[in-house]
């Protein structure tokens, strides 16, 4: 694994948008993480010449609020927000959880993008949620490790359990580090189902970042939601569920592919 060298990946990522210009890149964490999960691989994009958002969902230390009053309304609200901001379409980047979230943003929105990269990620039929579909995945093994805390509004991952959940693929120090990294998260989002159309989000290019050695959104799953919606590109990295940390090079690639 490499997370030291921002440059040494960016001379092949400056590939040009479908317009000829550079689109901004927009990164959108999942559950149990925040926008600086995202630094080595906004590291390598930014060195690339690209302009990048990484933002920070309601609920976050970077973005707080009560979590029983967090919602994906303000959730995809929140994404929406940054791609006014910007201005012009951009790559939307949606890893785990956020798949949900950036389908939501483009249903409401779909002008506003240029492509979606689902990354491990959640990629719903119209009225699924992460829940309706982590439940449809028996080889995901965060089930067991998980405690739901609906009194304060919460889904919590056994500490003990991070490091080889999210990260065995990772390297030693980065398991030591991750466990304290994990954040408690939101629970209403978790459950609440996405209206989705082929009039909204079926506008929208996407593209899907498969991980190999995944154990939260298992590849089996991973396959049968790009079987369910078809995208115009899949790349497979083989990693655990956070290529932002374990291989950040390829995902950088991977990312920068969705302008070609």
């Amino acid at each position: 694994m490499n997370t030291e060298n921002a440059t040494s990946a960016s001379a092949n990522l400056s590939t040009p948008g479908k317009t000829g210009a550079k689109p901004p890149i927009v990164l959108v964490h999942g559950a149990f993480a925040d926008a600086p999960g995202w630094g080595h691989v906004a590291g390598r994009l930014s060195a690339a010449g690209r302009e990048v958002r990484s933002i920070d969902l309601p609920g976050r230390p970077g973005n707080p609020m009560a979590p029983d009053q967090v919602t994906l309304d303000m959730h995809r609200d929140a994404l929406l927000a940054t791609l006014d901001e910007l201005g012009q379409p951009a790559i939307v980047v949606g890893h785990s959880f956020a798949g949900i979230v950036i389908a939501a943003a483009a249903e409401q929105a779909p002008e506003k993008i240029e492509t979606l990269v689902f990354v491990a990620a959640y990629l719903p039929q119209d009225g699924e949620s992460l829940v309706s579909l982590a439940m449809t995945d028996p080889d995901a093994k965060i089930g067991a490790h998980l405690k739901i805390e609906p009194e304060n509004g919460i889904a919590v991952v056994e500490y003990s359990a991070r490091a080889e959940l999210f990260a065995n693929d990772g390297s030693e120090p980065l398991k030591a580090k991750l466990p304290d990294l994990i954040l408690d998260e939101p629970l209403k989002p978790l459950g609440t189902p996405v209206h989705v159309s082929d009039a909204g989000f079926g506008k929208v290019d996407r593209i899907y970042v498969h991980t190999s050695l995944d154990q939260v959104v298992s590849p089996a799953l991973q396959a049968r939601m790009v079987a369910a919606t078809p995208v115009r590109k899949a790349v497979t990295l083989a990693t655990g569920h956070l290529p932002f940390l374990t291989d950040p090079d390829g995902l950088a690639q991977a990312i920068a592919q969705a302008a070609e």
